[in-house]
C-alpha cells in the first residue's frame, strides 16, 4: 500500500528544517525527505556569526545538527534519501524516492540552491578557509585583508562593494574586458578607490598553506591571461566566487511553476503558496536575492503556517465531501 501523509517536506536546509519544526508542533506529523547530502549550504561553511542566538558564533555543520535535532524532537520524521520524481498533477500529490512512493495532502519544497563554482584545483580544499560564495556571510572574517572577487555581473559587483567595508582592498577578476553588471553598478565600482580590476583573466588554481594550530588558509591564486596565455601568481587572503547560483529544481521541471532561471514561483503576495493549491515553496529555491540562512528559516516557518492553514481549510473538507479529483481537472493547469 502507498503511504499517505498530511505533509511532506522536500529539503533539509534552514528552510526545510524550520518548516518541519513548525509543522511538527502543529501536529501535522511531517515527513521530511532530507536527502543524502542533508543540511544545505551551511554544511559547507565553517564559522557562522550572523545567525541570531549564537553571540560567539557556531560552526555551520553544528548549526544544522541543531536544526535537525529540534525537528526530530517535535516529531518530524526524517528520511535521508533524495526525491527522484514528483507528480503534482494528481491528488493526493505523489513523491517518489528510489524504491518507495508516498502520497501527500500538502507539500513544502525547500530544496535550496547551489552556488556555481569554478571547478579548479584547490577550490574545494580551501572552501570555508578563504574560499567562499557568500560575501555577506564571510566578509567580516577578512577585515583589513586583501580579498578577490571572481565574476563580472551584478552579484560580483555587489559583493565587491560590500567587501570594501571590511577588506583593505578588493580585486575583481573577470574573464572579459567589460563587465556584465548594470551601468549604474559599474560606475560606482569603478569610482571606488578600494576596488581594482584584473581583466581578461581566469583563475586556474587556489593556492594556500597549513598554519600550525590554525588550519588551512588561502595565500594566492594562479591566474591565466585569457588572450596571451601568460600565467602569474596573485597574492590574496580570500577568493569570493560570484558567478551565480543554480536552484535545485531539476526534479520539479514540468511539475512546478518555475521562472526562466529555474527558481520556483509563488503567487498571492507575501505567502509561500504556488499556483498549485497545496504546494508551497520556501528558502533559496525561490529566493535569489537574499540567500541567507535566517531568511530561509523565516520562509520555512511561513510555509509551514501556510500549509497548516490550507490543510485545515481545504484538504480535510474536500476529502469528507469526496471532491478530491485530479490536479489537472481541479486547476485546469499543467506546467511544462
Amino acid at each position: 500500500m502507498t503511504e499517505t501523509r498530511k505533509l511532506v517536506i522536500i529539503g533539509s536546509g534552514p528552510a526545510g528544517y524550520t518548516a518541519a519544526i513548525y509543522a511538527a508542533r502543529a501536529d501535522l506529523e511531517p515527513l521530511v525527505y532530507a536527502g543524502y547530502a542533508w543540511g544545505g549550504q551551511l554544511t559547507l561553511t565553517t564559522e557562522v556569526e550572523n545567525f541570531p542566538g549564537f553571540p560567539t558564533g557556531i560552526q555551520g555543520p553544528a548549526l544544522m545538527d541543531n536544526f535537525r535535532a529540534q525537528a526530530e524532537r517535535f516529531g518530524a520524521e526524517l528520511r535521508d534519501r533524495d526525491v527522484t520524481a514528483v507528480d503534482f498533477g494528481r491528488y493526493p500529490f505523489q513523491i517518489n524516492s528510489e524504491d518507495e512512493t508516498v502520497e501527500a495532502q500538502a507539500v513544502i519544497v525547500a530544496t535550496g540552491a547551489s552556488a556555481l563554482w569554478l571547478g579548479i584545483p584547490g577550490e574545494e580544499t580551501y572552501r570555508g578557509f578563504g574560499v567562499s560564495s557568500c560575501a555577506v556571510c564571510d566578509g567580516a572574517f577578512f577585515r583589513d585583508k586583501h580579498v578577490t572577487v571572481v565574476g563580472g555581473g551584478d552579484v560580483a559587483i555587489e559583493d565587491a562593494t560590500f567587501l570594501t567595508r571590511f577588506a583593505r582592498d578588493v580585486t575583481i577578476i573577470h574573464r572579459r574586458d567589460t563587465l556584465r553588471a548594470s551601468k549604474a553598478m559599474q560606475k560606482h565600482a569603478l569610482a571606488n578607490d578600494k576596488i581594482r580590476f584584473i581583466w581578461n583573466s581566469v583563475v586556474e588554481e587556489v593556492v594556500g598553506e597549513e598554519v600550525p594550530g590554525r588550519g588551512r588558509r588561502v595565500t594566492g591564486l594562479r591566474l591565466r591571461h585569457a588572450i596571451s596565455g601568460e600565467v602569474r601568481h596573485w597574492n590574496t587572503d580570500a577568493m569570493f566566487v560570484a558567478i551565480g547560483h543554480r536552484p535545485n529544481t531539476d526534479v520539479f521541471r514540468g511539475r512546478l511553476p518555475l521562472d526562466e532561471r529555474g527558481y520556483a514561483l509563488t503567487v498571492g503576495g507575501e505567502t509561500t503558496a504556488t499556483a498549485i493549491p497545496g504546494i508551497f515553496v520556501a528558502g533559496d529555491v525561490r529566493d535569489h536575492r537574499y540567500r541567507q540562512a535566517i531568511t530561509a528559516a523565516g520562509e520555512g516557518a511561513k510555509a509551514a503556517i501556510d500549509a497548516e492553514h490550507w490543510l485545515a481549510e481545504h484538504a480535510n473538507n474536500d476529502a469528507d465531501e469526496g471532491n478530491l479529483v485530479s490536479a489537472t481537472d481541479r486547476r485546469g493547469t499543467h506546467y511544462l
